[in-house]
């Protein structure tokens, strides 16, 4: 199941891998689970989501 995450303003993102890069995109296709290790926060400015190591 694709990971989704939405952000303070409400529009949706969705979890993507290119090689070792993990990437926030609005297109679903070709998502992934959320890796383990791993926690989702938002840029304070514009709300982007990032992954961050626990």
């Amino acid at each position: 199941m694709v990971y989704s995450h939405k952000n303070k303003k409400g529009n949706t993102y969705y979890l993507h891998k290119k090689g070792r890069l993990f990437y926030f995109s609005k297109d679903p296709k070709s998502g992934i689970d959320m890796p383990t290790g791993f926690v989702v926060i938002e840029n304070k400015k514009t709300g982007l989501p990032m992954l961050k190591r626990k």
